[in-house]
């Protein structure tokens, strides 16, 4: 099973309340810029698109957030720059999006210069509930390679801590492998079972959902444990095959909008500590369709349909949408969107 779209770094979040926090956002840009290979070009169209990014969340909103992240797909190496606020937000997005057009006094060149220097953008703004911006740089012109799959994560720890002790990791092509692992507590302790169980996927794809937990389960011992959730999707045969322990929720949506929702059922236990049951549940998959799954540093009260528009939005949007509005901010924090593309050859 060829490799795609692993887990490849952790996020950076940069709270933007003054203008230190757009200095730090953009420093956090340059550096890991500078680690996955941009030039010189690339890396200052970089700083300008989260300068940019950052100083209409100050302008705007106040303050929220910049989330940095990593990307690899195949042979290319990009920054995905999420931009998240709970400003007044927008009731007409394309009108802010035109050059020229301002609301606080400056021209309204931001959005469009972002726009312009993305290889891939996306926005979602509702009028009085706030904006998310997602940007991707890629390092090369041409962006990278069209793939079966969008992802989309937010992935980041506790406030004050430095280890997130939820992970996640993909592998696959064709059909898809997905685990999110959630390691009890947090710290750097949770952070290491977590990622132990995860790295299992790239390590091992060619194992069934089933297997896998089974396999985390032996990994983990000794280990404080984890939550864990395990699934492949498999669109030739319209199948996605999940196992899961512990409290990671997920969700698959088929049909578009206002479509079916249903649930993946984990049984109770710890991988590595105390597994119960394994058991796998195979669901139908459309063309289209999303899964997403999340730790429980996301509230469950959430609906994706509540939100106009956000079903089709790239799974990034998505993600941090909700981050923004369940995070509990008393925990780490993972939420995880996966969407088949139908449209690949």
């Amino acid at each position: 099973m060829e490799a795609l779209l692993n887990h490849s770094g952790k996020q950076s979040s940069y709270a933007i309340a003054e203008s230190s926090g757009i200095a730090a956002a953009r420093r956090a840009g340059n550096t890991l810029a500078r680690a996955i290979g941009f030039d010189e070009i690339r890396a200052g169209q970089l700083a300008i698109v989260i300068t940019e990014a950052a100083t209409n969340i100050l302008k705007h909103a106040n303050h929220g957030d910049i989330v940095l992240r990593a990307r690899a797909e195949g042979n290319s190496r990009g920054v995905e720059v999420l931009a998240i606020d709970a400003g007044p937000g927008m009731a007409n997005v394309n009108l802010h999006m035109e050059d020229g057009h301002s609301t606080a006094g400056s021209y309204g060149v931001g959005l469009g210069a972002i726009r312009r220097l993305s290889q891939e953008f996306d926005i979602h703004s509702v009028e009085g509930k706030g904006t998310v911006l997602l940007m991707v740089l890629w390092d090369h012109p041409s962006g990278a390679p069209h793939t079966p799959w969008q992802l989309g994560v937010v992935c980041l720890p506790l406030a004050g801590e430095e280890a997130c002790g939820d992970a996640w990791a993909t592998a696959g092509h064709e059909s898809l492998s997905v685990c999110v692992a959630d390691g009890l507590g947090h710290g750097p302790d949770a952070a290491h079972a977590a990622d132990l169980a995860v790295a299992l996927v790239p390590a091992r794809p060619e194992l069934g959902p089933g297997a896998l937990v089974a396999l985390a389960h032996d990994t983990l011992r000794g280990t404080r444990g984890a939550a864990l959730a395990a699934l492949r999707i498999d669109p030739d045969k319209q199948e996605l095959t999940f196992a899961g322990v512990g409290n990671i929720a997920g969700c698959v949506f088929n049909g578009g909008a206002g479509g079916g929702r249903k649930h993946l059922m984990s049984h109770n236990g710890i991988v590595g500590s105390n597994l119960r049951k394994v058991q796998e549940f195979v669901l139908p998959w459309e063309p289209g369709a999303l899964v997403l799954l999340h730790s429980d540093g996301i509230g469950t009260r959430w609906d994706l349909y509540a939100y106009s528009g956000l079903e089709f939005c790239h799974p990034s949007l998505i993600a941090a949408v909700l981050y923004r509005d369940f995070a509990r901010q008393r925990d780490d924090a993972l939420i995880l969107v996966v969407r088949h593309r139908g449209d690949h050859p």
